[in-house]
């Protein structure tokens, strides 16, 4: 385990700002609003910002404030988040993101859940947290062979926590982070003490068709709307080809990331989150060189995870299961889920909170955590 600490080159924060600056932009989107995609306006303003008036120096400072550690495990450095708590009793909690996300989503919930008396919790509700950046994400190393999927990264995770010194963890996360969670409790159930999912992923189950519920009704209808999807597909088939541009154009990479943070977010983007918080998860992949490899993880696991929550996953989770469900697709009911996490101990549908929720509501997010934990002791 070596510790690590992020230091960017001036040289590559130099090269950011002239290549925004040296933009070829391409004409307005026809319409007026964001049906063809993120309107120019948007991303014109926005990469003007990041251009003259961003400080990645700030976003950085952030980061290193807490300790850091990379590690090889299995041929690939992993880059890891590690808040010890004080309190030595405190129970180790692995959160893990997605895309286009990155572990700037949890700086905002490390300092109450590692220090809980100090943010309106309880000694006991102190939590020891890893936030590892996926293989090809972040600060970990690129894999260069494929095979690199949700079940290879749920065994690094477990050989991560061990190095650290915890033998039995809850696993969390949204996104990848939950279908990674999923997957530790299938292939090492003896290392989790519990799930926290948000949300946990099942396809409707046909038996309730004749009775659903207005929600239930909604949540189907939501997985039929294929209008957002042309993202994931592209990485699910040509991720190489979508990396050249994204490698090459930080307007576009930023486009790219911008039109899911703008359609995920629960409420107003720059309301919730705000132009710098935006700009620190676009540059973190911007500097590390990793819009090409972090799209393959859809290359690698996006059929399994989709037929998760389309088909049918055809097992049973029997670890101790929480559930937090977010404003989010997919959002499945109570009822479906029940059939696949066969210990669900915990159920809560927050009133607000997205796809991003412990960046975009990191108080609710933590009263989640608190919550979930209690019902899974």
């Amino acid at each position: 385990m070596t510790p690590y600490e992020i230091h960017v080159p001036d040289e590559v924060l130099a090269d950011l700002r002239d290549r925004l600056r040296r933009t070829r932009w391409p004409d307005r989107e026809t319409v007026t609003d964001w049906s063809q995609g993120v309107p120019l306006a948007v991303v014109q303003e926005l990469c003007a910002y990041w251009a003259d008036d961003y400080d990645w120096r700030r976003a950085e400072s952030a980061l290193n404030a807490w300790p850091q550690v990379v590690t090889e495990i299995d041929g690939i450095a992993v880059h890891a988040l590690h808040a010890r708590s004080p309190h030595p009793d405190a129970t180790p909690l692995l959160l893990t993101h997605g895309w286009p996300g990155s572990v700037v989503e949890f700086l905002g919930v490390l300092g109450p859940l590692t220090r809980p008396e100090r943010h309106g919790g309880r000694a006991e509700d102190a939590l020891h947290v890893v936030c590892p950046s996926l293989p090809g994400y972040g600060f970990s190393g690129r894999p260069a062979e494929p095979g690199w999927g949700i079940q290879r990264i749920a065994d690094v995770w477990a050989v991560l926590m061990k190095r650290l010194g915890y033998d039995r963890y809850v696993a969390g996360g949204g996104d990848w982070g939950t279908s990674i969670s999923t997957m530790q409790a299938l292939r090492h159930p003896g290392r989790i003490l519990g799930l926290h999912l948000t949300p946990p992923l099942v396809a409707p189950d046909p038996a309730t068709y004749a009775d659903l519920t207005p929600t239930e009704e909604a949540a189907i209808a939501a997985l039929e709307d294929r209008s957002g999807s042309a993202y994931g597909e592209v990485h699910a088939t040509r991720p190489q080809t979508l990396g050249y541009g994204l490698s090459d154009s930080p307007s576009g990479l930023c486009a790219w990331i911008l039109d899911k943070l703008w359609a995920w977010t629960d409420g107003d983007l720059w309301e919730v989150l705000g132009r710098d918080r935006v700009l620190d998860d676009i540059t973190l992949y911007w500097v590390t060189g990793t819009a090409a490899s972090s799209t393959r993880l859809y290359w690698e696991s996006i059929a399994t995870v989709t037929s998760w929550f389309t088909e049918g996953a055809g097992d049973r989770i029997d670890v101790p299961t929480a559930a937090s469900v977010f404003h989010d697709l997919p959002r499945p009911s109570r009822r479906w889920v029940q059939r696949r996490f066969t210990d669900l101990r915990y159920w809560s549908e927050p009133a607000v909170g997205g796809h991003f929720a412990a960046w975009e509501q990191p108080a609710v997010f933590v009263a989640e955590v608190r919550a979930a934990l209690a019902a899974l002791r």
